[in-house]
């Protein structure tokens, strides 16, 4: 029977991202790929330890009890540059875990990521920079999960989830105004703009997908007032009024929300984020996720002006 996927969140998770392959990948650095294999082999049995987008996944695909079991409204799909030999490990850590995870596309040496739009995929996330910009480069939403000294899965059921908006949610339209006038033209192309939404980013769409599951929480709470909703969703950003308004102009046009909003005005976000204490971070600017990283799960969407080199004007 066929599984259609167009309806279901579907996110792609590289095995660099979803464990800690560390020691994995200094043998492959070090020994070539042959010892790799034998590394793996040798490992089999042994169970890879948690990465920095672990708790991310696993409370992800919690939310699938709001729908029937053969139905799941969440989908994560292993895109790897295993062979499927030295990706069963991966396989047999993913069920050591007990996350239901069964779908894996395995591809000795090649990115994966060109098959996302195959599998209907709004994010793919992977510890390999490379991989990860030639996916943005290519119009795919992906994003670099940055190594942290944190990583705490702890029982609490709450997903918390923090975006940046420009260069994320939203195309980076302003920043390249920003870069080519300055914060006083930014404001002002922002503010004779205010009612007119912005260009979708890279990650609108998955926003969306999570907006969908937020619905179905708030209908799981209309029928059982007792039922406690565990997604939470902020968006944490260095815009301040007057800029903020076409941010939420542009949220509202797109049929999307957020739980909190942050407007920051050149607060450092690292603050913010460890009060906030999200599960993960979408951020643009590796400026801001090189304070946020240390102790909250941080993605780099490497996307826009600011992730060119040198910076491009508009």
């Amino acid at each position: 029977m066929r599984y259609d996927l167009s309806h279901r969140l579907v996110v792609g998770i590289a095995s660099s991202a979803l464990f800690d392959l560390t020691d994995c990948d200094a043998v492959y650095r070090e020994q070539g790929e042959d010892a790799y294999r034998s590394h793996q082999e040798a490992h089999l049995d042994d169970v890879l330890t948690k990465g920095v987008a672990f708790p991310f996944i696993r409370r992800l695909l919690s939310l699938n009890d709001l729908s029937d079991r053969s139905d799941p409204l969440v989908e994560v799909i292993i895109l790897s540059r295993n062979d499927p030999d030295t990706g069963l490990r991966v396989m047999r850590s993913i069920k050591a875990h007990d996350l239901p995870i069964s779908r894996a596309v395995f591809r000795q040496g090649l990115p994966s990521y060109r098959f996302m739009p195959a599998l209907n995929m709004s994010l793919f996330l992977s510890a390999n920079g490379r991989d990860v910009r030639d996916a943005v480069a290519a119009g795919l939403p992906a994003g670099h999960v940055l190594r942290t000294a944190r990583i705490d899965d702890e029982t609490d059921p709450e997903l918390r989830m923090a975006f940046d908006f420009d260069g994320v949610v939203a195309s980076d339209t302003a920043e390249r105004i920003y870069q080519s006038g300055g914060i006083d033209e930014f404001r002002a192309y922002e503010v004779r703009n205010a009612t007119a939404p912005h260009d979708p980013g890279p990650l609108r769409d998955f926003l969306g997908g999570i907006n969908r599951v937020q619905r179905l929480e708030d209908e799981q709470r209309h029928r059982d007032p007792a039922y406690r909703h565990r997604l939470r969703v902020s968006l944490v950003t260095a815009r301040d009024a007057p800029s903020h308004e076409r941010a939420l102009v542009s949220l509202k046009a797109w049929g999307l929300r957020v739980n909190d909003a942050f407007f920051l005005g050149g607060i450092d976000k690292a603050a913010v984020m460890k009060a906030l204490d999200p599960h993960i971070f979408f951020d643009d600017q590796v400026a801001h996720l090189n304070g946020t990283a240390q102790g909250t799960p941080s993605v780099h969407i490497p996307f826009g002006v600011v992730n060119t080199s040198p910076p491009a004007t508009a």
